[in-house]
């Protein structure tokens, strides 16, 4: 399995790349803000599928330990970035949220930068201090009252998506890396007491806590993504209406190529071809840890683990959304969605697997017995 698994991955990756510019070419051109170029997404989505393909290739010919020595470099610039979000024209207030930052025509989320510096740290701290992962200071409080300084600045954006997906990628580490299970739980509880409480006491954010309670109540305003989108997994069926042929990206469904286009693929391309993306993100997840466990070093497992934790959890937030499973998020699918920053950071999570891949070992306990056996050679003074 190891021996194809990069294949694989880097295959299914392919195909929703193909997927998500066939649907973005569909949808965008109904967008409110297209003016007036029914190519304006897709020349731009192509522009940003250029740049995330040279990001992917240079990630995946850089040595991985790389970034191990240079995680510090990255996190300051996760923190200078979210911090211009809040500079007066420079950050970008759309919807009541300030996540983006604009230099004149080029926009991006800095916060796509602080999921990968967030992963960088955490690897790189529990592989420094691995014989004190257990420990409540090294192996609980550090590592988080350090993300957290990340976290305080995208909650203050007011994206508590992003801020529960890296709260989440962070407890999937910490678990991978053996730290204490109590704690764990503890923390689990924590976070997701501080979001409903953050989401409580905004309304906007209440107001979409409320639609997910009662949907049919709130169709026409906090819950008409969410029931629209469920009209179009309706109108799609098992075959779907056709590409081209679907009517909620015709200003029903809101950021109908952005967040909710995965609807639009039910609507369109019917029940099969949703599937097929969902399985296509089962492959990249399997293989994914797959390389990851196959890693030389500690270091590559919880690196690779970490960046199949942000992609699979992105990917069922957004799925769990757009089928009114979970709250409205916000959060866009990776690899299909529009967002050139988003696709940029998925691309590069997939550059950093296949460099894995390419120093990993076919017999994960080959380094661990090498390792072994250059410690008896050694002599000891």
């Amino acid at each position: 399995m190891h021996r194809k698994s990069a294949y694989f991955m880097f295959l299914a990756v392919l195909v929703m790349l193909v997927i998500g510019i066939v649907m973005l070419f569909s949808t965008s051109a109904f967008a409110r803000d297209s003016h007036g170029d029914v190519y304006f997404f897709v020349k731009r989505q192509a522009i940003w599928l250029g740049v995330g393909l040279i990001v992917c290739t240079v990630a995946a010919l850089t040595d991985y330990h790389f970034w191990q020595r240079t995680w510090w470099l990255w996190f300051g610039l996760a923190i200078v970035t979210l911090g211009l979000c809040f500079v007066p024209h420079l950050g970008m207030r759309i919807n009541g949220s300030r996540r983006w930052v604009g230099l004149g025509p080029f926009t991006f989320q800095p916060s796509e930068i602080a999921k990968v510096a967030a992963v960088f740290f955490l690897a790189w701290w529990f592989s420094a201090y691995e014989k004190e992962s257990r420990k409540i200071l090294h192996g609980f409080v550090f590592p988080l009252l350090i993300v957290g300084v990340l976290l305080s600045l995208i909650v203050t954006e007011v994206d508590l998506g992003t801020t529960a997906l890296i709260g989440a990628t962070a407890f999937a580490l910490m678990f991978v890396a053996g730290a204490n299970p109590a704690m764990l739980g503890l923390l689990s509880l924590a976070g997701l007491g501080g979001i409903l409480f953050v989401a409580t006491h905004m309304s906007e954010r209440m107001s979409r806590l409320s639609a997910f309670m009662d949907p049919e109540r709130f169709k026409d305003d906090a819950g008409l993504q969410q029931m629209q989108a469920l009209i179009a997994w309706g109108s799609g069926g098992m075959e779907g209406l056709g590409l081209g042929n679907g009517r909620q990206k015709m200003l029903y469904l809101p950021y109908a190529h952005t967040d909710f286009i995965f609807p639009m693929i039910g609507e369109e391309l019917g029940l099969r071809m949703s599937l097929l993306v969902v399985f296509l993100f089962v492959v990249i997840i399997v293989c994914g840890m797959t390389i990851a466990l196959h890693a030389k070093d500690r270091f590559g497992l919880l690196l690779g683990c970490g960046v199949v934790s942000l992609l699979a959890l992105q990917a069922a937030v957004n799925i769990g959304v757009t089928t009114s499973l979970l709250p409205n998020k916000g959060l866009p699918l990776p690899f299909i969605s529009y967002g050139g920053s988003n696709l940029a950071a998925c691309l590069f999570g997939i550059g950093l697997l296949l460099n894995i891949y390419r120093q990993g070992v076919l017999d994960p306990t080959a380094n661990r017995k090498r390792a072994t056996l250059q410690a008896r050679m050694t002599p000891r003074i």
